[in-house]
């Protein structure tokens, strides 16, 4: 009540906000008339001025008036567009590092050349990322000819770009591309061999984010990661597929008396939790599958499928299960020449190439009866999340943020500003109409299509999946209604279909209408009509098409401007918000309605027995609808509990992902510091030390009794970690009164003695590059063995509940110990292998060294997203995956060692057997 008092008076945080930056509007607005006495030439001047402003000790925030003031100067005279002042005011809300949001139609991509241009005077680049590869073409092409006038230059990255066109990319002052491709090479930089090779040279200094939640949202739950083959399993996929068909699902029963009692279920061998999107064997299902994988010679008699030998065998099983039960043709994924596409739940654009994690998509290819692919090995990998933090300073707009407004300040220290709209928003939101069924639901629908048509009122009808888009598009067919479908299978003539979305008596089906990134124009879009012919356009031509989109644009508005017919309730109530922000554009009319049956997926899961008892109260017949805002409210409720719940996990996978963003900073700096050092000595010489006062320690404890020294051991340790034989016995023999310290000393010098010849052999120019060389490659090794371990560690850690332990504080220990341990095991690694290589030339080096550079940019790496299914409860399913290039096989140091048989001990002690260990380097 108070908050409200003090609202009504003093207004409210963002409308204070808004008050102050409408004052510095002011000041651009009275630039206007100087600049425009200006000449080109003198326009372009200003750029150098600005910078050299600048590098006298200016703050960027003094300059922020004339630079605006400048660029859209500019912006009128290269594209005749000029920045309205709320325009100009979400270009300062992008430049203080916060959100805006901006409706439809406000022209949020001139809106970033504000920001992007003040931002890249000071040298340091600009990343503006949008959410598809055609959008950041488009815009930097659009908006780079603003940029080009003003001195500027502009870069665009987009899959399949060779190395160099990104490092010139990157080098420009305004990037542009998306998020998984900035992504993608700020990993591929930190597996670069030298630092030639990183195409990311400015580092990640400012970004402004285009839509947003779509990308810090719906997003922050799929890791990126760029993985490479293991072996093949396909066969086993294919084996386990035939199971899954005969198992039976456990059903409710309808005649349970109480939602908590067991007897709410019928027997079944697995069972489908669709609130949290899991799926999980019964007994009987458990028991079922055992005897099945005895029969198939899979599994021994005496064996469990739950044993630790049987690891992989569960996990067939398990992402069969999910593949069958979980994901659906048509909606999650379609099959394309003989390959599964994954669908963005979130836009309904198709992924190609890209990939889900941990079996499910192989799984998912043996059930379609596609060629089984081979599945992949985590080589690197980093989180939305942790990649956007690294920003120096990070902005973003959509339409839709508000809702959200809590996430962002909480995860990303954002601040969300709701910019006002340059003309008054008058679109009618009808409330939504509940039906018992689909079937009615659709029948409603259909009606208001027609009655639309009727009046000539364009239609958009937005789906959540592909497949309710044809079940929609088949009826409009029967009725002989003629409509556009625009959807994953069709998204190449999505440009075409919405130029005509806005025409008179147009209907179009689009699944999932967020982040699209065109508008629909009342009356269809002139400009991409004259566009299309421009070559054959005559002034006669073009007078006639202006004044025929006249005409249509005048029709629509008086049939009452586009039409939104939403046919479901998406998970998240800025979804919805999206789809009806495609209606009533920069004050255009417009309306909304949502209609809804007690059979979707929402209402089912969260809201049907409290909605379907009302509609029995109030002696609903078939056919008939109800709304009222009961029913509103329920449904909105029913949307934040799964808001709340996403954004649940969305922040436990952060927690849990803070731990290997720790280590992976470590890592990376480590990487960074050894390529741009000229030598590494110093810290060869150290790490040495290091392993050697280690294994000195195990054998001879510090400060203890000669008669507790372990000589002869101590001995055979020095020859397979230093390639040295030492009479250590004899030293002790002759000297009896030899200390522990001094003889702690003799060793290491002897070892320095023989590195020194070595060294001297070969010429201390070879032996530094070779150093290095070793020292990334085996860094490398390890971190990629590391990876997997945290992967495995993540996967089982949500069962250290059922030991009354904080599954959270067990990870973070453990770990904890497995990058203790994995730094000790590359510290050891790289005094072997540097004790024991004989380099005999400087060729050699080289030829390793670009073996290795040629390995890193051809190999067959999957670039793609991962499924976080380790974090207990509440899991989404895995977003994609996306294949750049494949890992090849690390190509062998020249070594002097003993043979060693593949199953042997191996020789480094770790107990491994020598294929596991240090065999894999041969």
């Amino acid at each position: 009540m108070i908050t409200k008092l003090f609202t009504k008076l003093f207004g409210s945080r963002n409308d204070r906000q808004v008050k102050r930056l409408f004052k510095i509007v002011e000041q651009i607005n009275q630039l206007e008339p100087s600049l425009q006495q200006l000449s080109d030439h003198d326009l372009q001047e200003k750029t150098v001025e600005f910078r050299t402003r600048l590098s006298q000790g200016l703050p960027l925030d003094d300059l922020l008036p004339e630079a605006f003031a400048v660029v859209r100067e500019a912006s009128k005279r290269v594209l005749n567009m000029r920045h309205f002042d709320v325009q100009l005011i979400g270009g300062m809300v992008l430049h203080e590092g916060k959100i805006a949001e901006m409706r439809t139609g406000e022209g949020k991509t001139l809106v970033a050349t504000l920001p992007a241009y003040l931002n890249a005077l000071t040298g340091k680049g600009v990343h503006v990322i949008t959410v598809n590869d055609y959008l950041a073409r488009r815009d930097a092409e659009w908006m780079g000819r603003v940029y080009q006038f003003l001195g500027l230059t502009t870069g665009v990255v987009v899959p399949g770009m060779e190395p160099e066109q990104k490092r010139q990319a990157y080098c420009a002052d305004i990037t542009y591309g998306t998020n998984n491709e900035f992504g993608f090479d700020y990993l591929r930089d930190n597996m670069a061999f030298s630092v030639q090779d990183r195409v990311q040279q400015k580092g990640l200094n400012y970004a402004i984010i285009d839509e947003v939640d779509s990308i810090l949202i719906d997003e922050a739950r799929t890791p990126l990661i760029i993985s490479g083959p293991t072996e093949d399993n396909s066969d086993l996929y294919q084996r386990i597929n035939q199971l899954i068909p005969h198992l039976t699902r456990q059903a409710k029963d309808p005649e349970a008396p109480s939602k908590f009692e067991e007897a709410e279920y019928v027997p079944g061998d697995y069972y489908v939790d669709e609130k949290s999107k899991q799926v999980l064997l019964s007994d009987e299902g458990h028991q079922k599958i055992e005897e099945w994988l005895i029969q198939e010679g899979l599994l021994s008699p005496q064996e469990n499928l739950y044993d630790a030998t049987n690891i992989n065998l569960m996990h067939h099983v398990n992402a069969a299960l999910r593949a069958h039960t979980l994901f659906q043709k048509n909606v999650d994924y379609i099959v394309k020449e003989d390959q599964i596409v994954i669908v963005d739940e979130f836009t309904g654009r198709t992924m190609p190439g890209r990939r889900w994690s941990e079996g499910l998509h192989q799984a998912i290819e043996a059930k379609e009866q596609v060629k089984v692919q081979n599945e992949n090995q985590t080589l690197a990998s980093i989180t939305f999340q942790n990649l956007f933090r690294l920003y120096r300073k990070l902005s973003g707009m959509t339409g839709t943020a508000d809702t959200e407004a809590y996430e962002f300040q909480t995860i990303y220290n954002l601040e969300v500003l709701v910019i006002p709209t340059h003309r008054p928003m008058i679109r009618k939101d009808l409330g939504d109409l509940v039906y018992l069924t689909a079937e009615e639901k659709y029948a409603a629908i259909l009606q208001d299509i027609r009655e639309c048509q009727q009046r000539q009122q364009p239609v958009l009808v937005g789906t959540t999946s592909i497949e309710t888009s044809e079940l929609l598009s088949k009826r409009l067919v029967k009725e002989k209604i003629p409509h556009q479908v625009l959807n994953a299978k069709f998204h190449e003539q999505e440009a075409h279909i919405i130029i005509n979305a806005g025409r008179p008596g147009a209907v179009t089906i689009a699944t999932n209408m967020a982040g699209r990134g065109t508008d629909i124009v009342l009356g269809g879009n002139l400009e991409a009509e004259l566009h299309a012919q421009a070559d054959t356009l005559t002034p006669e031509v073009e007078q006639q098409l202006r004044a025929e989109w006249k005409e249509r644009h005048e029709l629509v508005l008086k049939s009452g401007g586009l039409h939104i017919i939403g046919t479901e309730r998406h998970e998240s109530r800025r979804i919805d918000n999206q789809l009806r922000g495609r209606s009533g554009r920069q004050g255009d009319p417009g309306s909304s309605r949502f209609y809804l049956s007690l059979e979707d997926s929402l209402m089912r899961i969260f809201a049907s027995e409290r909605v379907s008892t009302l509609m029995q109260k109030l002696g609903m017949e078939s056919g008939e609808a109800i709304e009222h805002p009961w029913v509103s409210k329920a449904i909105e409720n029913a949307q934040r509990k799964v808001e709340g719940r996403n954004f649940d996990i969305r922040k436990q996978l952060l927690e849990y992902d803070d731990v290997a963003n720790d280590q992976r900073k470590v890592i990376y700096e480590q990487r960074n510091s050894l390529m741009e050092a000229e030598s590494v000595l110093d810290t060869v010489l150290a790490i040495r030390a290091d392993v050697l006062d280690n294994l000195i320690d195990q054998y001879i404890p510090p400060r203890s009794l000669e008669e507790l020294w372990n000589v002869p051991e101590l001995e055979q340790a020095l020859i397979q970690h230093f390639a040295i034989e030492l009479p250590i016995k004899e030293w002790l023999d002759k000297d009896p009164d030899l200390h522990e310290e001094t003889l702690r000393q003799r060793i290491a010098e002897a070892i320095e003695t023989i590195y020194e010849k070595k060294s001297q052999q070969v010429g201390n120019t070879v032996l530094r590059h070779f150093e290095k060389v070793v020292m990334l490659q085996v860094l490398d090794t390890r971190w990629k063995e590391h990876l997997a371990a945290m992967d495995y560690l993540r996967q089982g850690i949500h069962l250290r509940g059922y030991a009354q332990k904080n599954p959270k504080q067990e990870y973070k220990r453990e770990a904890f110990e497995l990058f203790s341990r994995m730094l000790e095991d590359y510290k050891r690694e790289v005094v072997q292998i540097l004790s024991k290589v004989q380099v005999r030339t400087d060729e050699e080096v080289a030829a390793v060294e670009e073996q290795r550079r040629q390995e890193a940019l051809s190999s067959g790496f999957q670039f793609r997203h991962a499924d976080f299914s380790g974090l207990g409860e509440g899991q989404k399913e895995p977003a994609a995956a996306r294949p750049d290039a494949g890992a090849v096989a690390q190509q062998p140091f020249v070594r002097d060692m003993p043979k060693v048989g593949r199953n042997d001990l191996c020789p480094c002690g770790s107990g491994k057997k020598y294929k596991h260990c240090h065999g894999k380097l041969t």
